[in-house]
């Protein structure tokens, strides 16, 4: 964890977010006291879910593939 004053967080914000690995803390300090906490946290993953995990969970019908009632003038 580093600590900074305000002044220098405010001279260089944008390095101190872009240098930021997932996990590191800035404190930054006024008057000697913590007044914020900068911090990077771990990128989420775009599928929370795992392949295979809705395994038995869904069940498709026989006649799923058969033409709907309202079609079969169409499909003769």
């Amino acid at each position: 964890m580093t600590t900074i004053t305000v002044q220098e967080a405010q001279a260089c914000l944008s390095d101190l977010i872009h240098r930021l690995t997932p996990g590191d803390e800035v404190v930054i300090t006024e008057n000697n006291e913590p007044v914020a906490r900068l911090a990077r946290t771990e990128k989420k993953k775009q599928w929370p879910c795992k392949a295979g995990s809705a395994k038995g969970k869904i069940h498709i019908l026989p006649e799923f593939d058969e033409p709907l009632e309202e079609f079969k003038e169409y499909m003769e």
